[in-house]
């Protein structure tokens, strides 16, 4: 059931209200009253039902998401600093200081879950809004980037050894009765892989992997006609996933690299300090001129070029205008023109051209490279270098709210420049005033 939210206006007798005590040169206070949060109450209503237990407001469960990604903390801390900043909640909607917890911190997982990648898409079409006409241009700059999954570099070893831990537990869930379970024998096989790359390590360390992978193939099998003989389905994705892991070749594609997270891809992207990255592909459309981002798409591991027509077309679906040029690098060649938009790429070296020609195109150029700081900023400020959100819409929401908390956090920037600018020109008339005064008090002391 959807829950009632607050109003900032109601007078309070006995508590000093936030709107009159905080100070409303605060960026904070300034973006808070510039956005629309009626849009969410209108857009989210259809993810609740009309009975049951009242949910927490969605102006806060909003205002959570956006203010965890925005300060790159997790749900915990989101939760914990709300109750110690009075900014944050009247940007949540509070019209007096709360002292409890707004909520505990495994709600947010669950609005999440409710909202999804629809939702998610939402709170960053609003942070596109906020910046008005200035995110509507006619040339964009497009570039992909890796999201890595929070999962642990993954070797055949780790996986076994996954596998074994998970069939004992199974087994002693259901009150199945192993066989063997290789607890010793386990042990001492995970020793020799110690320093396997060494070597006098190495056939020993090789030896006790394929010894590894007999061991959890027997487990596996064993627990699959076991359950079958109970009629127990409950772990049919593990057992399939358990069982491609152990068939998979070194050269196979769509390998799994972690047996919680199957979506995870190995992309390599050609960095020296970085061979392998795992995680899912994202696609990022940047506004030329002012660099506010306009489109973020998780695109899994997709060729650049083959994602430009739906990135252009989510673009045109949060601004309602068609880009009529994107900027791209060259890991985008084959596509000249995608739908009405021109598809500008570096030419190949060499290739003769007019000075004019030269001119116009470095310059394009010179600024596509401008969103590589802020692929940077998303990674190292918006949780995006390592994703902690679960399956693939985990990738689709987190990618969709670090671009959201870029906007917003770009929309706080630019209310506090306004008001430095603002009270320096202020401070400026004050100080001519004052100079102006003493000029003349000291005229009339003169002629006294």
């Amino acid at each position: 059931m959807k829950g009632k939210s607050r109003n900032q206006d109601q007078f309070n007798l006995l508590q000093a209200n936030l709107r009159d005590m905080l100070n409303p040169n605060e960026p904070v206070y300034q973006l808070t009253d510039s956005m629309d949060w009626e849009y969410f109450e209108r857009e989210f209503s259809d993810y609740y039902i009309d009975f049951g237990r009242p949910a927490k407001p969605i102006r806060l469960m909003v205002s959570l998401l956006i203010l965890k990604q925005i300060y790159s903390i997790s749900d915990d801390e989101v939760v914990e600093t709300w109750t110690q900043n009075p900014y944050w909640q009247y940007f949540s909607g509070m019209d007096v200081f709360q002292w409890k917890l707004p909520c505990v911190s495994s709600d947010l997982t669950h609005f999440r879950n409710r909202i999804g990648s629809e939702g998610a898409e939402k709170i960053f079409k609003n942070s596109i809004d906020i910046h008005g006409k200035s995110a509507r241009e006619n040339e964009v700059v497009i570039d992909s980037t890796v999201m890595e999954k929070n999962i642990t570099f993954p070797t055949d070893v780790k996986l076994y050894r996954k596998i074994i831990e998970r069939c004992r537990k199974i087994a002693e869930a259901e009150s199945i009765p192993l066989r063997q379970s290789y607890r010793r024998v386990e042990k001492k096989l995970l020793l020799a892989q110690r320093f396997r790359h060494h070597p006098k390590n190495r056939k020993k360390a090789r030896s006790a992997e394929r010894k590894l992978k007999t061991i959890a193939g027997r487990l596996l099998r064993e627990i699959e006609r076991k359950l079958m003989e109970q009629s127990n389905s409950e772990y049919t994705s593990f057992l399939g996933r358990a069982s491609r892991v152990l068939s998979q070749q070194r050269g196979d594609k769509q390998k799994i690299y972690a047996l919680h997270e199957p979506d995870v891809y190995c992309i390599s992207k050609g960095k020296d300090h970085k061979r392998y990255e795992f995680g899912t592909k994202a696609s990022l459309v940047l506004t030329k001129r002012i660099g506010i981002i306009v489109g973020a798409l998780n695109i899994h591991n997709q060729f650049d070029g083959h994602s430009l027509p739906v990135v252009l077309a989510q673009t045109e679906r949060l601004t309602k205008r068609r880009p009529k040029v994107a900027i791209v690098d060259r890991g985008y060649r084959g596509e000249k023109q995608v739908g009405t938009t021109e598809i500008a790429i570096p030419r190949v070296p060499g290739k003769r051209s007019t000075n004019y020609e030269k001119q116009k195109a470095r310059q394009r150029f010179r600024r596509r490279a401008g969103i590589e700081p802020i692929i940077g900023h998303l990674k190292s400020d918006h949780r995006m270098l390592r994703n902690y959100l679960k399956g693939s819409i985990g990738d689709d929401i987190n990618i969709l709210l670090a671009a959201a908390a870029f906007n917003y956090k770009k929309r706080l920037r630019q209310l506090k420049s306004i008001f430095v600018s603002f009270g320096l020109k202020i401070n400026y008339g004050l100080k001519w005033l004052i100079d102006r005064l003493n000029i003349h008090k000291t005229d009339l002391a003169i002629q006294n």
